[in-house]
């Protein structure tokens, strides 16, 4: 009987969805702020830029390993797995937050990444031509006013990724409690 857990895609949907709501609370709610406001801003940017791929390819792949252990439910007819997940009876509270996780992560991951990485660095440049950091008091360059602009717009668009893969997340973990409710009123 113990040998059949490990066989089971449960446990690592559980584990999977754990992690995933885990790592967004923290890192949006606590990690991030508390860093943000405890250490100054090159040291602040110089972490994140370590952290933010981990983090996003976690929002990627965690999603995609949920979508591939969804735990169907046989006295609803629905099937385990990728199947189970496009059944039209799981359209709404199962595949939409799974989806949408999947692809903010992978937005944040593959375009928004890259794309802010790459103003941070054309910022810094632009830092070293005007003698004066992006953080420090204005008045600033035209371009770097262009550019912090643009890391801000960027920033922005990826923050509302990352609360719509936490906001699904939680719309997730409802779905989750509710099946386990019936197996538990069931009993």
């Amino acid at each position: 009987m113990a040998g059949s857990i490990f066989s089971s895609p449960a446990p690592y949907h559980i584990i999977s969805y754990g992690t995933l709501l885990g790592s967004s609370f923290f890192h949006s709610f606590i990690n991030g702020p508390v860093m943000f406001k405890t250490v100054e801003r090159p040291v602040f940017s110089a972490v994140q830029t370590k952290l933010f791929p981990i983090y996003f390819g976690l929002q990627t792949i965690l999603p995609a390993i949920l979508a591939l252990t969804f735990p169907g439910n046989t006295l609803a007819g629905v099937s385990s797995g990728i199947s189970g997940l496009l059944e039209a009876s799981s359209r709404w509270h199962s595949l939409a937050p799974i989806v949408t996780m999947l692809v903010t992560g992978l937005v944040n991951l593959t375009i928004l990444l890259p794309a802010t990485t790459k103003t941070m660095k054309d910022r810094r440049g632009q830092a070293k031509r005007d003698g004066k950091e992006w953080y420090e008091p204005g008045p600033h360059s035209d371009e770097m006013r262009a550019l912090s602009k643009k890391f801000g717009m960027l920033h922005g668009i990826s923050s509302l990724l990352n609360l719509a893969t936490f906001v699904s997340a939680i719309a997730y973990g409802f779905t989750l409690g509710s099946r386990l409710q019936s197996v538990v009123d069931k009993i």
